[in-house]
């Protein structure tokens, strides 16, 4: 595993560009979009179901790193910070969004409850299940509270630390350690509520 965020260097010529994007030339600021715009799709498609919302959170990352690029003091690297602005981004949107979720327990089958409870209990990774485990765990993720979904998908899909979460919330580590707790006991119930349905 690469070293802790902590330890990577700050890239000179990154800084350069920033620095220049600071001094006024805000045309620089479109070599940084195109450096790191994949990425920020990546996250954003981890919490938004539509490509316009996708896109939408896309753009709102970019517009609030240039409009906050001043507070930005190369203490880390630029993408650090960037990817902590898109994750609380990517959490304002499932805020805002939380009234709009609504179940759907007649998607998921029987396989597919056995299945996420396997998921839930070891969620260690299998190439044979990958495919189907991303399309049945959004089923469910969607359907969790904004924290919820927030830390199962930092920490058991993406296989984050209990620190790194922390660091790119903003949340502290007792704060982490008590969602996640919360996470997969919302998760377990739903679980439950999913097996209670398939015999209504």
């Amino acid at each position: 595993m690469s070293g802790s965020p902590s330890k990577k260097r700050l890239d000179p010529e990154e800084s350069k560009l920033i620095q220049r994007v600071k001094d006024g030339e805000t045309a620089c600021f479109e070599a940084l979009i195109e450096k790191y715009q994949a990425r920020i799709f990546a996250t954003a498609r981890k919490y938004a179901r539509r490509e316009s919302e996708i896109e939408d959170i896309v753009q709102e990352v970019f517009i609030k790193a240039f409009q906050k690029l001043h507070t930005f003091r190369a203490e880390a690297p630029f993408e650090h910070w960037l990817m902590r602005l898109a994750v609380r981004t990517c959490y304002d949107f499932l805020r805002s969004h939380q009234k709009n979720r609504e179940s759907h327990f007649s998607e998921i089958t029987d396989e597919d409850s056995s299945f996420l409870d396997r998921y839930v209990s070891d969620p260690s990774p299998n190439a044979d299940d990958a495919a189907a485990a991303k399309t049945l765990v959004h089923k469910v993720l969607v359907q969790l509270s904004p924290p919820a979904r927030m830390v199962i998908t930092m920490q058991e899909i993406e296989g984050k630390s209990v620190k790194e979460i922390a660091a790119l919330t903003g949340w502290s580590i007792s704060l982490v350690k008590v969602r996640a707790f919360r996470a997969r006991k919302e998760m377990r119930k739903l679980l439950e509520k999913i097996d209670q349905s398939q015999y209504l």
